[in-house]
């Protein structure tokens, strides 16, 4: 079974058409998974029960009511709950915390009959740009293993780049989808904030997360999306469908606030972007300037916005209740104990800076200030989209770096997020795209923002530009 260029439909047809079974198919993943990832370390367990669930899904084939995900082998980030399986978001503190419940997320693709082959490697308390925090090990690229897979769901990434999974959820909170897509050479979308339930993910930012396919293909993401695009009363910011407005709108005009980018950029993500524009123009798409300034400071403000998020997310998972508990002589030591040793260095340096900029005094001076800069960016954007129907961006300023190099330099690791914060602080959708490689055969990527619930415009643009490439 060739699974290189296997895609959702594909594997769909042939299951309905009996060419191979759910089971066959998940055994085939299975099998790379058991090659390759001692090697990459894209999963951080695989499910005993894989094979189970893929039978279940042959009998929902031969009963006639198999929809696209029926028997579709999923990677699941292990930040999303699966009840009764671990869920440890990469961090030893919740090293052996086990779900009670599903994810709606989840939920729904098991009621669709979906294959979930285990749990992906990611950034402690997805905290990372790199898969390099985790607990348990870092992930490596599969297209250049000296080269980190980008994070936080870096595990999920790999998985399907290294056909260990046709496909995978992650979660956004700042490019934490669409920055492993760009390293690895695949899809990332991150839908609008309020579109896809976030009950059941292990919360690190609440107004900035949301779970977000991985895939080769723009169809494959539509699909997904299509398919979890759901309102869920269980979750108070998913906004029931009646809200979300779609304006039906071909796309015509497509912005690129070059300023925003003018400085920091890869000279061969700069060239790759620059061609992007240009087939972009050939094929019939007016190319707009925008002035957007605001934008220039999207990361400072994501930087004091998530981590008063994390602290206070965080401050639940203090070895009480649940995770790692280590003994003290009173409570405060339990604590002491079971947060320093529990969480890694990252997790700690968020969980203080947060901290430090929710404690009295300082609340006013950064927290508050960064929430009205949150809504004048928010402005700026909602603005473009009255002059244009995208605006369009590099993924990310840079290629995949080697594996150590920035892990020493958390500024350096930030810059990453740079084209990221934007579409998250403001909750419009986003889609990172395979837009050509580097000299050096490494992947480089686009993306595409669109107005809020306009996912439609990304798959659209997305299908077309891969015909360009």
């Amino acid at each position: 079974m060739d699974l290189k260029d296997l895609t959702i439909e594909q594997a769909h047809e042939a299951m309905k058409e009996g060419v191979f079974t759910s089971r066959e198919l998940t055994q085939a993943y299975l099998d790379a998974i058991a090659k390759k990832n001692e090697n990459i370390f894209a999963f951080i367990e695989v499910f005993d029960d894989a094979l189970a669930q893929a039978d279940k899904a042959d009998e929902i084939f031969k009963s006639g009511k198999a929809t696209l995900l029926t028997g579709i082998p999923f990677g699941i980030k292990d930040n999303i709950l699966i009840d009764g399986k671990k869920a440890s978001a990469a961090s030893k503190i919740l090293e052996n915390y086990t779900a009670s419940y599903d994810a709606t997320v989840i939920k729904i693709l098991k009621e669709s009959g979906a294959v979930f082959l285990g749990r992906t490697n990611m950034d402690d308390s997805a905290m990372g740009s790199s898969t390099q925090t985790s607990y348990y090990g870092i992930t490596k690229n599969p297209l250049d293993e000296s080269r980190v897979p980008g994070g936080s769901s870096g595990g999920s990434a790999a998985a399907v780049a290294a056909n260990m999974s046709l496909v995978a959820l992650g979660t956004e909170t700042c490019g934490s989808v669409r920055q492993p897509a760009a390293f690895c050479g695949l899809v990332g979308l991150k839908p609008t904030y309020g579109a896809l339930s976030r009950n059941g993910l292990i919360a690190m930012g609440s107004s900035l997360d949301q779970p977000a396919p991985l895939t080769k293909t723009v169809r494959e993401s539509e699909i997904i999306f299509q398919a979890l695009a759901k309102h869920d009363p269980m979750d108070a910011t998913s906004v029931p469908e009646s809200l979300r407005e779609n304006p039906i709108k071909g796309i015509k005009r497509i912005g690129v606030p070059r300023s925003f980018f003018a400085k920091g950029l890869d000279k061969e993500v700069e060239r790759n972007f620059n061609e992007s524009v240009e087939k972009l123009k050939n094929a019939g798409y007016e190319i707009v300037d925008l002035e957007m300034p605001e934008l220039e400071y999207s990361r400072a403000v994501y930087y004091i916005i998530m981590p008063a998020e994390v602290s206070t997310n965080l401050s639940r998972v203090d070895g009480i209740r649940y995770g790692l508990s280590l003994e003290g002589k009173d409570l405060l030591e339990v604590y002491e104990k079971s947060r320093g040793q529990g969480f890694g260095k990252e997790v700690r340096r968020r969980i203080l800076l947060g901290t430090y900029i929710l404690s009295h005094g300082y609340y006013d001076a950064y927290y508050n200030k960064a929430l009205l800069l949150r809504d004048k960016i928010t402005g700026e954007i909602k603005k473009a989209f009255e002059l244009v129907d995208l605006i369009m961006t590099p993924t990310v300023p840079t290629p995949a770096f080697k594996i150590g190099e920035k892990l020493d330099d958390p500024v350096a690791m930030y810059l990453c997020d740079i084209f990221s914060a934007p579409a998250n602080l403001s909750g419009i959708p986003a889609v990172a795209l395979p837009s050509g490689k580097t000299e050096d055969g490494l992947p480089l990527s686009i993306q595409f923002m669109a107005p809020h619930f306009c996912e439609d415009r990304l798959f659209d643009i997305g299908k077309k530009f891969e015909t360009m490439l």
